[in-house]
């Protein structure tokens, strides 16, 4: 009863106001009085309606409302004026209220607004805003309780808690945004978990370059003080990247918002890596690792940008042994890196190159390393054709030779320190910068006589995502996790078709990564992160302090793996008794470790009676971009077995990149960067969303025109003043008419169609057809599909064709039934079309479904059109057919010139083989006058040409529509020959006109001997053009001429 409580208060409330406001601004002495009078008379009866109402409840709880709420409603109505003449205020406009409007309104049904009360075009920088707050308020994003129907849950990719918004997260955003309402109005439990990533190596610079500025320094403030500040940091800066999020409309549950570092996922991690490390699949050892000089860490793959830049290819004698005094015998050898020289430990020829054959089992000697020797070795890896034939082999710095080096069991000398200088290894070039480095080991085989020449070269250089250093290939001691023992149940999966890539050539892809995948390097060597719960045991301090001298971190081969201190401590001392010294690994987990158990840490993992993981996982469907499918998608789905023994998702849907109009991938160097937000502020998000939703294809890359978006704001606006027609054509209707045909509407699926025109039967089915296709392709991933089938059919259907149709009826006062129920069908099309569009434009379509006649509080709320409704091809032909009258009329209209505003006269439409086909068109003859402006006095249809049109056919337009439909137009009806025969003659004059020139040019010897081919090509084109124009109005001439004279006759 409080619901009917407070609807009844506001309605009483809403009355005095008004009735005060009318008493404020009247200066009638007697209006003042009589609004005092009513006021007084409303408030002496408040209090008795409302016992009245609870009276009524204690009777019944099973009453609905709307039976409960009239009694007391009819008692206020009766006590205040018995003619039904409250006002109530209601915008800028006044409402009578009745009876029904007061039922209506505690059942949740609302009149709408007037016309009047919407701003002529759709203003989205007034709407958005507020209307996601109320979004958000009302509880809109969270999953509701729906027993018959499966949960579906989709994981937000979480941004970098640095990341500020760009066009991929406006991408991902509104291709899981379309699926979470869509899916929501389907009565779905829709759970779209929203979280942000900790970034370790981004987040850290940040924080750094900040200390940076006070003139400190991470090393000089200590681990736990910089651990503060960046946490401190967080908390100023962390939500920037969601704010801007909801920018884009994104319904996620944010009241279950994750961040990586949060305790119950730290818990999750931990729980990860003792169990991975418990099956042996997580070990410490030394490989190659991409490494960042500068961070002074480790780097994934994906962090890793390869850019083609101008260099040089240094080619040099590696002599033979025993020749290094005259480097007569040598082999020649290219190198883009010669500083890696002295870190070589073979030189490698392919076994079948008949010039280095000799060569295999010999050995070269080093430059500058005093005579270090290396053996010249035969390989099938070697490209003959490449450089010179010969290769040097680098294992410790070259990702490639590191797998040679493994390969021959070839010695492993690294020649760098961390920061990126030469170590001792490097010997005479030992403290040198890498590049320079590079510049004097050229100078000195320039020097010895081994440099044969230096070449300009376009290399690909690894940089760092973060910073944009050079990458250094370098082996190092490291954290890694065994994939192929976790890639088989991911493998598995899709070979069963348990899990599905859409689009389906990335299976492929996918399949290749994990047939071949290299163990993961884990371990990052910084401060911000989830650190590795790995505690080594020393025997004594001593020892400890060794273990940390130069480059060591503290590191034993005896370690404990422990979630905390304690438990840390009680394994170590049960395993190697209580004399010992703990040291906790100083470095970090890889992000990509907790991003890998995102869809179930999420949800309340390890604990797996939580209720969202007992609820809502596995998840659905994650959506993504395909440049991470195997950096994240594939390790989620292999944590998520190794973990829960369950596929994380059924589906993976990978979206495209978004590029400048050009195609150009957006970069800051381009200048091409388009900002979301400031699309956003220019044309709304709506528009931003549907030409993203809209343009592409699954895996596709999407060119982001300018000139897409401006149309597709135009978009929003035909949508808006679609709705605003509606409202316009209601807006002689009382609340109690409109609240009537709000309830008419909700029949008509269901109801008997067949008494309704045939413009109306048309839309209908047209519509059930549409809610289909959408459906179809939304289930099919295919979101640009449904997007532009359901805009076809409100441009095309309801916009162009069935709202000018329906006219026909709202203006037609002679029928007010047909004028109801016309109103109803449109009211149920435009809600069903905004029910359709609103996953892709929301604003829009909820801000004027708020204004139309509706049932409920929020359109995000409603539920989705029901499928396999009943269609009606009959009318849907019947009104293709009407469809291509009209058209056949306005080309005629164009050809002939007709004045826009001219209405011709004497139409006749044949329709010869259907009866049912005539009756349909017969009965839409005042739409066919008002699509075609016919005079409606002297157009019919009817089953065979008038007789006028056989005994003078010169002087009617006969235009084939289809077979057996045919239209006869008056050519008097048409145009004013006098008129048509002057203006005809004067485009003739200009025609022939330029056909002379034309062919002058032609006839010119001159011209013909000395243009170009392609330019005597073209004039010759073009003067046929001419020739074929000038035959056509010649002809259109000779009618009109013709006419007149028969005209004149007459």
């Amino acid at each position: 009863m409080t619901l009917l409580n407070a609807t009844v208060v506001t309605l009483i409330n809403r009355a005095e106001g008004s009735i005060a406001s009318s008493s404020s601004s009247s200066s009638s002495s007697a209006s003042c009085y009589r609004s005092s009078r009513k006021a007084t008379m409303l408030r002496t009866k408040r209090a008795q309606v409302l016992r009245r109402i609870n009276v009524t409840a204690t009777k019944s709880a099973k009453t609905p409302p709307y039976r409960q709420v009239a009694p007391a409603a009819a008692m206020m109505m009766k006590a205040t004026v018995r003619t039904r003449g409250i006002v109530i205020a209601s915008t800028r406009n006044y409402r009578r209220v009745g009876l029904t409007t007061v039922a209506a309104a505690a059942a949740g049904v609302s009149p709408g607004k007037k016309h009047g009360d919407l701003p002529k075009n759709f203003e989205h920088t007034d709407v958005e805003e507020p209307l996601y707050k109320r979004w958000e308020q009302s509880g809109a994003f969270k999953p509701k309780p729906n027993d018959e129907k499966e949960p579906f849950t989709i994981p937000m990719p979480p941004p970098n808690v640095t990341g500020a918004l760009h066009m991929g997260h406006a991408m991902f955003v509104t291709i899981q945004d379309v699926m979470s309402r869509s899916m929501r109005m389907r009565g779905h439990p829709t759970l779209w978990l929203p979280g942000t990533d900790h970034a370790g190596i981004a987040t850290q610079l940040v924080v750094e370059r900040q200390l940076e500025s006070e003139g400190l320094s991470r090393i000089g403030v200590g681990r736990e003080e910089f651990e503060k500040r960046t946490w401190k940091w967080k908390k100023e800066y962390g939500d920037r990247i969601q704010n801007q999020i909801k920018r884009l409309g994104a319904s996620c549950d944010w009241s279950r918002e994750r961040f990586t570092l949060d305790d119950n996922l730290s818990e999750g991690v931990l729980e990860a890596f003792s169990r991975l490390h418990e099956q042996k699949l997580i070990y410490r050892g030394s490989y190659m690792v991409n490494w960042a000089p500068k961070l002074q860490t480790a780097v994934s793959d994906l962090e890793v940008e390869y850019s083609d830049e101008p260099g040089f290819l240094f080619h040099f004698k590696y002599p033979l042994e025993g020749y290094e005094e005259d480097n007569t015998k040598f082999l020649p050898v290219a190198t883009t890196r010669p500083e890696t020289i002295v870190g070589d430990t073979a030189v490698a020829v392919h076994p079948e190159d008949p010039r280095y054959k000799d060569f295999v089992g010999k050995f070269c000697v080093v430059p500058g390393t005093n005579g270090r020797k290396i053996p010249v070795i035969a390989d099938d890896y070697v490209d003959m054709e490449f450089g010179t034939g010969a290769l040097k082999i680098t294992p410790a710095h070259d990702p490639n030779d590191y797998d040679m080096g493994k390969k021959r069991d070839l010695e492993f000398i690294n020649i760098m320190n961390k920061d990126g200088t030469m170590s001792a290894n490097a010997q005479a070039y030992a403290g040198l910068d890498r590049a320079e480095c590079r510049v004097k080991i050229w100078e000195d085989l320039e020097k010895d006589g081994l440099a044969i020449k230096k070449e300009d070269y376009e290399t690909r250089v690894p940089r760092s995502q973060r910073g944009g250093e050079v990458i250094e290939p370098m082996v190092s001691e490291q954290w890694f996790c065994k994939m192929e023992t976790m890639s088989t149940p991911a493998l598995n999966a899709l070979k069963t078709g348990e899990l599905t890539i859409v689009p389906k050539r990335f299976e492929k892809v996918y399949e290749t990564w994990l047939s071949d995948c290299k163990d993961w390097c884990i371990s990052r060597q910084l401060w911000w992160g989830h650190r590795i719960p790995v505690w080594y045991v020393h025997d004594s301090i001593e020892d400890l302090q060794n273990a940390k001298k130069g480059e060591g971190k503290g590191a034993s081969k005896k370690y404990v793996v422990a979630k905390n201190d304690k438990d840390a401590r009680a394994q170590a001392e049960a395993k190697y008794g209580e004399e010992i010294i703990l040291y906790r690994d100083e470095d970090v987990l890889d992000t990509w470790f907790s991003s890998g158990l995102w869809p179930f840490s999420t949800m309340g993992w390890p604990d797996e009676n939580a209720p969202d993981f007992r609820k809502y996982f596995p998840g659905s469907v994650l959506e993504t971009g395909h440049d991470i499918l195997f950096f994240w998608v594939a390790r989620m789905i292999m944590m998520s077995y190794g973990m829960t023994g369950k596929l994380p998702f059924h589906t993976v849907y990978l979206h495209g990149l978004v590029r400048d109009e050009q195609g150009r991938k957006m970069s800051k160097s381009l200048g091409n960067v388009v900002d979301p937000l400031g699309v956003i502020g220019d044309v709304g998000c709506d528009a931003l969303r549907f030409t993203l939703a809209t343009g592409t294809s699954p895996g596709q890359d999407l060119n982001l025109s300018l000139e897409r978006l401006k149309s597709n704001r135009n978009f929003t606006n035909k949508v808006w003043n679609a709705g605003k027609f509606v409202l316009f054509a209601m807006e002689e209707l009382s609340d109690d008419e409109r609240i009537e045909i709000q309830k008419m509407s909700e029949t008509i699926a269901s109801s008997d169609t067949s008494s309704l025109s045939l413009s109306e039967r048309w839309i209908i089915s047209k519509l059930h057809q549409t809610v289909d296709q959408v459906t179809k392709s939304l289930d099919k991933y295919d979101f640009g599909i449904a997007g532009r089938n359901a805009y076809g059919f409100f441009y095309d259907d309801f916009a162009d064709w069935f709202i000018e149709s329906i006219k026909t009826k709202f203006n037609n006062k002679d029928d007010p039934e047909g004028k109801k129920r016309a109103l109803a069908v449109t009211l149920y099309a435009c809600d069903s079309i905004l029910r359709l569009l609103h996953p892709f434009v929301p604003y829009v379509t909820e801000e004027i479904w708020q204004a139309l006649p509706h049932s409920g509080d929020l359109l995000i709320s409603q539920s989705w059109p029901e499928t396999d409704q009943k269609k009606d091809d009959a009318a849907e032909q019947s009104y293709e057919t009407l469809r291509s009258v009209v058209t056949k009329i306005r080309n005629a209209r164009a050809e002939y010139n007709v004045e826009p505003a001219k209405k011709i006269e004497n139409c006749t439409i044949v329709v010869k083989d259907s009866s049912a086909l005539l009756s349909d068109l017969q009965s839409e003859v005042a739409v066919l006058c008002s699509l075609a402006r016919l005079d409606p006095a002297s157009t019919t249809v009817a089953s065979s040409a008038p007789a006028d049109c056989e005994q003078n056919p010169s002087d009617y337009v006969n235009a084939i529509v289809a077979d057996g439909v045919e239209v006869f137009l008056s050519l008097a009806g048409l145009a004013d020959p006098a008129k048509e025969s002057k203006r005809l003659k004067k485009q003739a004059e200009k025609l022939e006109k330029d056909l002379n020139g034309l062919n002058g040019r032609l006839n010119s010897e001159a011209f013909l001997s000395k243009a170009r081919p392609d330019v005597v090509e073209k004039a010759q084109a073009e003067a046929k053009e001419l020739r074929e124009q000038l035959a056509a109005v010649q002809a259109r001439l000779k009618v009109m001429t013709d006419l007149l004279a028969t005209t004149a006759s007459k």
